[in-house]
């Protein structure tokens, strides 16, 4: 079923086209330094995409004849009409990044906004939109995969300058949508595939304008798994702001010799020497804090820890599972008991207990003398001796996104919560996600939310509201937002969708990937082949076989990418 629709909570907006405008000449004089380049990355890749033209010609030759004015300019002979869309899909791509990037506003976080930037302009390098995160992995709800960004993996997709003008040519205008029926006649049959189970819902917006451009069972509440996530960012962020940031702090209570260590909800806090790479350090807390004894001559402390900001039970619903820690305020690196920073590992049985131990024996190191810890409550009367704050709010979301972080996750429905004065528990952390998207006039409509990870089967949420989601966080108006969007898993290059989309739409995708017994969903954005930014959310429940529900839904969003639909 086709329903297209301009939904009320969106204006128009014709911001994309004003921006390519002004980013068109400085990339235009960054194109004479990567022709060279690009040529060798031809003949590297051709074998691999010859392989894939059997299976995609038609539609691709049709994308040639609308495009070969563009590509003229860097066609070699003998290349297949493969590598024109995927140069030129990936290109496009960066571009319009590039161009959403310049309005992100200053929320940098981890800097992958400035590397994606970087990349699509300075184009003396290879381009594509891996942002240098190449240790660890990632996992999504049931811990189905270790998706790090490996030896191995794609490089970046080589750009070329002819094919920005895509984006508005000489006018400084893009391509108008593409029309309802005839996206409906690319998506249909693929999301017919019996890979996808027995219900469905998939919806795609055009971020622009906020108009529906299809739907198809986009208002049934199905089962979200890992998307369940993109709500949780926009609620936290629109309540908390996208430069919050999560304090821990070390508190001495007056006349008692009481050390209070006062967990702030940062799950992100590391106990790891070395760098700790902009995130806030146990360490370095407990070398503050030992200084501030030592000025006031106090050699010897009892020590507690107090974990009273949240509430309620810390077990989630599922078990202990490796793929989520129990949720408390006070924890050091997830409660990993290995060096991982990201997907499944085993936590520690009492992640308070174990940080309020490292820190003990940190302050030990320091020259203070402390007892064992336990439990305790900070008083009104305590003096703050030290603190060490996260990194922005914007950071942690595009880390949660990214590598579809459980315990960040969880950790900021508990936040949303503080912040709009409910308790800070599981259920509290759902009431206040839907509550704050109900503010934004988003169609909440039959919603259901459980926890803020989508490890609860019980969650429901509509591929309309996924593609709501994301339209919100493409608005200029709201630039908090952003990292929604740059958070999002790259094709092929990052976090969850890092060894998806080797051929074809590599680096093009971008979405928030979504796995449970019997689940598969995807929901994210891709550049279509006018140029258009658009949103998409396929959710898929009754499947049989996870990887032939990846696979079917990749091939999805594919086609989305190679779209040029009149």
């Amino acid at each position: 079923m086709v329903v297209p629709e301009l939904r009320p909570w969106r204006a128009a907006r014709p911001h994309v086209a004003r921006i390519a405008g002004a980013v068109r000449p400085r990339l235009a004089r960054a194109a004479g330094t990567v022709r060279p380049r690009l040529a060798r990355a031809t003949d590297t890749v051709r074998p691999r995409l010859a392989r894939a033209a059997d299976a995609v010609r038609p539609r691709l030759a049709r994308a040639a004849d609308a495009a070969r004015p563009q590509l003229a300019r860097i066609t070699r002979p003998g290349t297949g009409k493969t590598w024109q869309y995927t140069a030129g899909a990936a290109t496009a791509g960066l571009a319009l990044t590039a161009a959403v990037v310049t309005a992100a506003g200053p929320w940098d976080s981890t800097g992958q906004r400035t590397a994606e930037r970087d990349r699509a302009v300075a184009l003396e390098r290879t381009g594509g939109a891996d942002h240098g995160r190449r240790t660890g992995s990632s996992g999504s709800s049931d811990g189905s995969g270790s998706l790090g960004a490996a030896d191995g993996a794609p490089r970046p997709a080589a750009s070329a300058a002819a094919v920005l003008t895509g984006l508005g040519g000489a006018t400084g205008a893009t391509e108008a949508a593409p029309p309802a029926k005839a996206l409906a006649a690319v998506l249909e049959p693929l999301l017919s595939d019996p890979a996808l189970g027995r219900r469905h819902g998939a919806a795609v917006v055009d971020v622009a304008t906020g108009e529906r451009l299809y739907g198809a069972g986009a208002d049934d509440a199905l089962t979200p798994a890992s998307t369940t996530k993109i709500a949780t960012a926009v609620a936290a962020l629109s309540a908390m702001g996208a430069d919050h940031r999560l304090t821990t702090r070390a508190a001495l209570e007056p006349d008692t010799g009481e050390l209070v260590l006062i967990g702030g909800g940062d799950p992100t806090l590391t106990a790891r020497g070395g760098d700790p790479g902009g995130w806030a350090s146990l360490r370095t807390l407990a070398g503050k804090t030992a200084a501030a004894l030592k000025k006031r001559g106090v050699h010897r402390v009892t020590l507690s820890y107090d974990t009273s900001l949240y509430t309620g039970p810390e077990l989630h619903p599922i078990g202990v599972n490796d793929n989520l820690a129990r949720v408390t305020a006070l924890m050091t690196d997830e409660a990993r008991t290995d060096d991982s920073s990201s997907g499944p590992a085993p936590r520690v049985a009492d992640p308070a207990a174990d940080a309020a131990r490292t820190f003990g024996a940190l302050l030990e190191d320091h020259g203070i003398k402390t007892t064992s810890a336990g439990p305790s409550k900070a008083t009104d009367r305590a003096e703050n001796l030290a603190a060490v704050s996260s990194p922005p709010l914007s950071a942690l979301v595009e880390r949660m996104l990214t590598n579809s972080d459980n315990d960040i996750a969880e950790a900021l429905a508990r936040q949303t919560a503080v912040a709009t004065g409910r308790p800070a528990s599981f259920d509290g952390g759902a009431a206040a996600i839907a509550a704050r998207l109900k503010a934004l006039g988003l169609p909440v409509g039959e919603a259901a939310f459980h926890d803020g990870s989508g490890l609860d089967r019980a969650d429901r949420l509509t591929a309309g509201l996924l593609t709501a989601l994301l339209a919100e966080a493409g608005d200029t108006g709201r630039p908090e937002l952003r990292p929604v969007l740059t958070g999002l898993p790259v094709a092929g290059f990052t976090g969850t969708l890092s060894s998806r989309y080797t051929d074809g739409a590599a680096g093009v995708v971008r979405a928030k990937t979504g796995t449970l017994t019997g689940v598969n969903t995807l929901a994210g954005t891709v550049v279509d082949r006018d140029g258009r930014l658009l949103a998409f959310a396929f959710l898929a429940s009754d499947t049989v076989t996870p990887t032939a529900a990846q696979t079917a839904l990749d091939r999805t969003a594919t086609a989305l990418a190679a779209c040029g639909c009149r």
